[in-house]
């Protein structure tokens, strides 16, 4: 029993070794600002250079009591444990912003004095040279992320692509995210956009102004166009009502009549005078009816006068135009 007890144990132990150490990876520098000049302020107004660390897992790990140092030398196999820590900024217990939730990040100052805070940091990062940063475990031996951060000009940063990402980049200063993940899915605004490209205004009057006189354009070119067909329509209308047009027309009546009786005559003879026989026809066939019904030389003896357009002046245009 004591055997199987003490096996459970161990393997209880190592298992949370395992899960701790597991844990410990999830712990990254994720942005570094070397030389801070406006960029973010302590809360003493103090613009210092600052390093962000970052929990990339889902659960929630405290980082008191790791380590932080710009000091190569504690790469050294053979350095003993007191001698790393003497070079070394560690991350002090009683800070509760420690305890970093899933996906939270916590951004230390360095150069600065310890006694300011939890979050300042002795670690010695001069801005006009290239800088190695380690983070190591609470036994100050185990290295659990470093980087090294090129000479970098003001207020830019040295950031991971997305939190946890192997691939780092140089950030502009509209860009850099102290405390927040280094990627942001965001769009400008067409207005800010418009603010930003064009701040007096200048831009919108003239695109504004060109598109009134564009359209006014367009509608001066319709009503034109639409002015000439209208004239045109109705000079063709007043053509086609002048009289001399309307003569034309009983002229080529008349002259289909005559063609009509001469036709007749060169068939039946000069004592037809042009008439189809079928008028006559149907002329006796009428006053035979009329015989019949006693109609003949019956009057009603009411006198009914209906005016009358005879078109004289119609006339004597048609019996002069050929005489001009």
């Amino acid at each position: 029993m004591n055997k199987f007890g003490l096996l459970l144990g161990l393997l209880l132990t190592v298992s949370a070794s395992t899960m701790f150490g597991q844990m410990e990876k999830s712990i990254k520098i994720n942005e570094v600002m070397t030389n801070n000049t406006a960029s973010m302020q302590d809360e003493y107004g103090a613009c210092n250079a600052w390093i962000e660390i970052a929990n990339i897992s889902h659960t929630t790990y405290n980082i008191r009591g790791m380590y932080i140092t710009t000091d190569r030398s504690v790469l050294e196999k053979s350095m003993s444990v007191p001698e790393r820590v003497k070079r070394m900024s560690v991350i002090p217990n009683g800070e509760p912003r420690t305890n970093l939730g899933a996906r939270q990040h916590l951004i230390f100052f360095c150069n600065s004095r310890p006694s300011l805070g939890a979050l300042h940091l002795s670690v010695t990062i001069k801005p006009d040279e290239p800088v190695w940063i380690g983070l190591y475990n609470g036994n100050a031996v185990d290295l659990l992320d470093s980087v090294t951060v090129p000479v970098m000009t003001e207020n830019l940063s040295f950031a991971r692509q997305t939190d946890g990402s192997p691939i780092w980049q140089v950030k502009t200063a509209e860009t850099v995210t102290p405390g927040i993940s280094n990627f942001i899915s965001a769009s400008e605004t067409k207005i800010a956009k418009l603010k930003r490209e064009d701040p007096h205004g200048f831009g919108i009057s003239v695109l504004s102004m060109g598109i009134v006189f564009f359209c006014l354009a367009l509608l001066f070119v319709f009503f034109s166009l639409f002015g000439l067909l209208m004239n045109h329509l109705s000079t063709a209308k007043k053509v086609a009502n002048i009289q001399p047009l309307k003569a034309g027309v009983k002229t080529v009546e008349k002259t289909t009549e005559i063609g009509h009786k001469t036709s007749v005559i060169l068939q039946d003879g000069l004592k037809s005078k042009g008439i189809d026989k079928e008028i006559y026809i149907a002329v006796i066939a009428m006053a035979l009816k009329q015989y019949q019904n006693n109609v003949h030389d019956v009057e009603s003896g009411v006198i009914t006068i209906k005016p009358k357009n005879t078109d004289w002046n119609v006339e004597y245009i048609q019996m002069t135009q050929f005489h001009e």
